[in-house]
This record gives structure tokens, C-alpha cells and sequence, in this order.
């Protein structure tokens, strides 16, 4: 019995997280429009239990007793697959994130654990579903997954605001993966691991003995670039092109209704915890416990601890998740969209140029740490990152601007650009 405890465990702990994330993306969305009353000067839902605390209950219950309609026109088949198709990379990318460290070697489960009881580690076990030495790769192939959903959404429902959507989601997305890719390539470059444990255990240590040696301090460029990119891969303001309303309805999921279009939203707010959960995985520390690990622990925190110590670090991961999700209502709430045409030169001639920037000074640096026996190698990264961003705003500053929108001939219009003035309307 005891060689299937860890795996056991495994299946306990995913569904654990899979039933809290469930539960928060329901109240994620109470959130919002609570943060959203706060910014316009208004109160918010308030209605449905003591301060509204029960709103996202009535929702769950209005979208289950909505009408199911499927269009007369649309491909029954991928119709009712999209929201899946869609929802399930949104879910597992999950597995690989490293929740609260390791418990050591030694430590025992509670004897009135039924089956489980008693059971002592015989060495360090990592808080992962899944701790893969190609995690980062598996949250970029899940990434890319996502876009089959949106593509599916849009062609299946036969309408061309639908299709649309879908034209503008998967163009978004595919644009925006690239940057994505390279910064992450950058940290990785630095770090020597594909795995997310590893990388948040090698966060936690400090330089100079006060700063944090997070990669948000080695590579604030790339994280800036990862910002960006990973609001455009969740359809967020200011990046929501493929669901505006004032163009497109809604966007690829017009014609979805009840549970299947509730299913979009979850997979929104879901894609939305897995960007900020690998963003704090990334360059945040995890679970490192800045400052105050000395006060609790008498110097740097440790790796591995007992229950305590993994409950700790857990509850700092989710806090540090938590205030990233409030910045992502923040930002949509303050923030207008762009046109698609600003949307696709971001990508291309923003966040692409900067992310290749970032992993060729990353790997130049390492390079010379290795070969030369470079010094103070993140410090020379980090400077590197602020010259790099320094440089392309003055190349920018100093680029001819590009052409302005301009005014279209329509024939026979009393708008015409080339009458001397416009003709009074009869």
C-alpha cells in the first residue's frame, strides 16, 4: 500500500486545487465587477445575500436554467466541442505549478487519515500535481492549445461576427506567443531548468543579503514583455479585440448561451489564474517569503518543511496570485482597447523585438560567465534589460511616425473630403 501513497496524494492534491480554482473563479468574477463599481463611483452587487456575497451562486443557477440554443446554421458537432476544447488547456496548466515548496523527509501524514495514516516520507515531496522537468514547455503547449477552442467557437457558429472573433482571437494569439516564448527562453537561459519547482527554489535567497534574488530584479524587462503577452493570450483589456462589443456583439461566443457559454468564462478566468500563478512562479519567488522569513525562520526560508511550513508558503503563493488577479481587473477597468492594427504592431514591432533583446543579452551574459568566469552576472543582466528598454524608446522617439488615419473619398456623400465644405443635407 504504501508505494501508491504518493500517487494517492497526487490525485488528493488535484483535486483539491481544481475544486478551490472552481470556487475562486466564481467569486474572481463577483471581484470584478465589485472592482469595477469601485473604479466608476458606484456599489456593485449587493443584492443577493449579506453584501452580495452570494451573487455568484445566483449566476451559477441563471446560467443553468438558461434556454440550450443551437443556430440552425451551425456545425453541431464542433458547436458543443469548442467550449471544452477551450477549457481544458486553460485547466492543465495547473499540474506543473509548485504551490508551496516541499515537505521534508521524515514528515508523517496524520495517523486518522483513513488508508494513508501514518505514512512517513522517506525523502523531500515536492506540492506539485505533476513535477515535470518540462514544465515550462507543457504551460506554452497549453498556451497554444487554447487557440483550437477559439477557432472552433468562431467557425462552428455560422455567424460572421462569430467567425470574426475567432479570425481576430487566433491571429492575437498566435502573435503574442512568440514574445512569450522568448521571454520566458530568457529566464530560462539564466535559471538551467525547465522545471517550475526548481526555478522557484533557486529564488529563494537573497542578494546583498536584503534584495530578493527574484527574476523579476534580473530580468525586468522580460517581465514586462510576459505582462503584456499574457493579458493578450487571456482576450483582457485593453487586449479584447475578439469579443468587442461594439464591433463584434460578443465576439467568437455570440451565439453560445446557458452552461456552454458560461464555460467561455470560465476558461477566461482560468487562463487568467494560470498566467498569474507561472508569473509568480517565474519571476515573483513562488512561495518565498520575502523580509520576514528571518523573523520566522531565523535566516533564508528552507526548501523543505513540515505541514506548518508548506501551509505557510502556500497562503504567500496564493496571496501574491491574488493581487496579480486584482491588477488584471485594475488595468481592465482603467484602460481603453486598442485598434487591431495597434494590437498586431505591439506584438510585432514591440514585444517581439524586445523579447529577442532579452534572450540573446541573457545568453551572451551567460556565455561570458561561463567561458570568461564573468562577475556579477545578474547584475550585468539587469542593467542590460534597463539599457535595452532605455535604447527603443529613443529609436522610437526618433522613427518617423507612421501614417495617420485618414479620411476616405466617398462618392456622391455629402463627407467628401475633396468639397470645399459639405453640402447642407435636404
Amino acid at each position: 500500500m504504501n508505494e501508491y501513497v504518493p500517487l494517492i496524494l497526487k490525485v488528493v492534491l488535484a483535486l483539491i486545487i481544481f475544486h478551490m480554482i472552481l470556487g475562486l473563479i466564481s467569486y474572481l468574477i463577483m471581484l470584478e465587477r465589485k472592482t469595477a463599481a469601485w473604479i466608476q463611483d458606484r456599489i456593485g452587487p449587493n443584492r443577493v445575500g449579506p453584501k452580495g456575497l452570494l451573487q455568484p451562486i445566483a449566476d451559477g443557477v441563471k446560467f443553468i436554467l438558461k434556454e440550450e440554443f443551437i443556430p440552425k446554421h451551425a456545425d453541431k458537432v464542433l458547436f458543443i466541442l469548442a467550449p471544452i476544447a477551450i477549457l481544458t488547456p486553460a485547466m492543465c496548466g495547473f499540474a506543473i505549478i509548485p504551490w508551496a515548496g516541499e515537505l521534508a523527509a521524515g514528515t508523517r501524514l496524520p495517523d486518522w487519515l483513513p488508508l494513508l495514516g501514518g505514512y512517513e516520507f522517506t525523502g523531500n515531496w515536492p506540492v506539485v500535481i505533476m513535477n515535470s522537468d518540462m514544465g515550462v514547455l507543457i504551460v506554452l503547449a497549453a498556451a497554444s492549445l487554447a487557440t483550437y477552442g477559439v477557432v472552433l467557437g468562431g467557425y462552428a457558429s455560422g455567424s460572421k461576427y462569430s467567425f470574426l472573433g475567432g479570425l481576430r482571437a487566433t491571429a492575437q494569439m498566435l502573435s503574442y506567443e512568440i514574445p512569450l516564448a522568448l521571454s520566458l527562453m530568457a529566464v530560462l537561459v539564466v535559471s538551467g531548468t525547465l522545471n517550475l519547482n526548481n526555478m522557484v527554489n533557486s529564488q529563494a535567497h537573497y542578494f546583498g543579503g536584503w534584495l530578493p534574488a527574484w527574476n523579476i530584479f534580473i530580468h525586468p524587462l522580460a517581465f514586462l514583455v510576459f505582462i503584456v503577452c499574457i493579458f493578450a493570450e487571456a482576450n483582457r483589456t485593453p487586449f479584447d479585440l475578439p469579443e468587442c462589443e461594439s464591433e463584434l456583439v460578443g465576439g467568437y461566443h455570440t451565439e453560445y448561451s446557458s452552461m456552454k457559454f458560461a464555460l467561455f468564462f470560465l476558461a477566461e478566468y482560468g487562463s487568467m489564474i494560470t498566467g498569474a500563478a507561472v508569473m509568480v512562479a517565474l519571476f515573483l519567488g513562488g512561495w518565498h517569503l520575502p523580509w520576514l522569513d528571518k523573523l520566522i525562520y531565523g535566516g533564508t526560508q528552507p526548501v523543505a518543511g513540515g505541514w506548518g511550513d508548506v501551509l505557510l508558503k502556500f497562503g504567500v503563493f496564493w496571496g501574491k496570485v491574488i493581487a496579480f488577479l486584482f491588477f488584471y481587473m485594475w488595468v481592465r477597468w482603467t484602460l481603453p482597447r486598442f485598434r487591431f492594427d495597434q494590437l498586431m504592431n505591439l506584438a510585432w514591432r514591440g514585444m517581439i523585438p524586445l523579447g529577442l533583446g532579452t534572450l540573446i543579452l541573457s545568453s551572451f551574459v551567460v556565455y561570458l560567465e561561463k567561458q570568461a568566469g564573468l562577475k556579477y552576472a545578474p547584475l550585468w543582466i539587469c542593467a542590460g534589460n534597463i539599457a535595452i528598454f532605455v535604447i527603443t524608446l529613443i529609436v522610437l522617439k526618433l522613427m518617423p511616425a507612421g501614417q495617420k488615419n485618414k479620411r476616405v473619398f466617398l462618392p456622391n456623400s455629402r463627407y467628401n473630403p475633396q468639397l470645399s465644405r459639405a453640402v447642407p443635407a435636404k
